[in-house]
């Protein structure tokens, strides 16, 4: 079968992300393959992209990690999944593409009508979301949470979750296009981010207590925040938006200006204030396939809304969608459509 592919010939910049046609084999015994219909953008596709991703390779690779599609074809060990079966999943990167094969267990079946694009959605944010509010943040009924980024589709999920446990949810934002969004999401609080942050935040309080933080972005955000946190709160880091790069290529220079400005935490100072810092990334989780079928599964009966999807993107037009996406402007999710 014959597939087309973006392919990183290098890592380092988005002008070596290149569209190529290549033949993809059948699917190993505990595989599926799948027509993909929707790809999910996400911060670490960009990382990946220019290098940054520890994890990822470093040249000829195909980045991406959520799609959703049709299970066209299975191995003979691939179990409850069919022909024709409409899926999402994840996978660790490959997702930018027309077809691929993947273990049948990092699918599941896509949920009720929701559309292809809703189903490239889902994934990576909710478990994202819960993970770090569930299982490292151990939420508790009517905490007050602090969740940067607050439109993105992490963001998003993370109000829902978090609105679960009866949660005081205050989100921050770049600007202020982004407030009628999180106002039907039903924040509490709304602060655009901007110098006067802290007292923004002290004041959007207003004496509660700070007990949980969702951070995507770092540096200066992240430590305000930090600083406001209540004794045995804590702060979820799950990425570093601000080293995201502005141009097609890295610039090293700023690269270095962002990494000095990542705070460090001491240890004494943690113990004397009673705080945690944890730090997270769904790769970790995707290594170990029970613990995340547990998650989903989890997921599942928190009975959570579809995904808001804020903008599409042809496949033809992925190049143009990563440009849009690392600029921090959209809201929900952005999805490239194959179909």
């Amino acid at each position: 079968m014959q597939r087309k592919s973006y392919l990183v010939s290098k890592a380092g910049s988005l002008n070596n992300l290149d569209l190529m046609t290549e033949e993809l084999g059948k699917p190993k015994d505990n595989e599926v393959t799948i027509e993909v219909k929707a790809i999910g953008l996400n911060f670490a596709d960009v990382f990946t992209i220019y290098g940054l991703y520890k994890a990822a390779p470093k040249s000829n690779f195909i980045p991406g990690l959520e799609f959703s599609g049709i299970v066209i074809d299975k191995g003979k060990n691939a179990l409850n999944i069919d022909i024709n079966d409409k899926v999402m999943g994840v996978v660790k990167f490959g997702s930018f593409t027309t077809h691929l094969n993947i273990d049948y267990r990092y699918i599941i079946r896509q949920l009720g009508d929701w559309s292809f694009e809703e189903g490239a959605s889902f994934i990576v944010q909710a478990s994202t979301a819960y993970y770090a509010l569930v299982k490292l943040g151990n939420i508790v009924p009517n905490q007050t949470v602090l969740i940067h980024s607050a439109a993105g589709g992490v963001g998003i999920y993370a109000n829902r979750i978090a609105k679960k446990f009866s949660a005081y949810t205050i989100g921050t934002i770049g600007n202020s296009s982004k407030i009628d969004l999180l106002k039907a999401e039903g924040y509490d609080q709304i602060i655009v981010r901007n110098k006067s942050l802290k007292e923004e935040l002290i004041n959007k309080l207003n004496g509660r207590e700070l007990n949980l933080i969702m951070d995507a972005i770092g540096g200066r955000v992240q430590k305000i925040s930090f600083d406001l946190l209540a004794p045995t709160g804590k702060m979820i880091s799950y990425g570093l938006s601000l080293f995201s790069p502005h141009g097609s290529h890295l610039n090293l220079f700023s690269l270095l200006i962002q990494y000095l400005s990542v705070p460090g935490y001491n240890s004494l100072k943690l113990i004397e204030s009673n705080k945690s810092v944890l730090g997270f990334n769904l790769i970790w989780l995707y290594e170990r396939v029970e613990l995340f079928k547990e998650i989903l599964r989890e997921i599942d009966n928190l009975n959570l809304e579809r995904p808001y999807v804020g903008k599409v993107f042809d496949f033809e037009n992925l190049k143009e969608a990563v440009k849009v996406f690392k600029a921090g402007g959209t809201t929900g999710k952005v999805v490239v459509k194959t179909f």
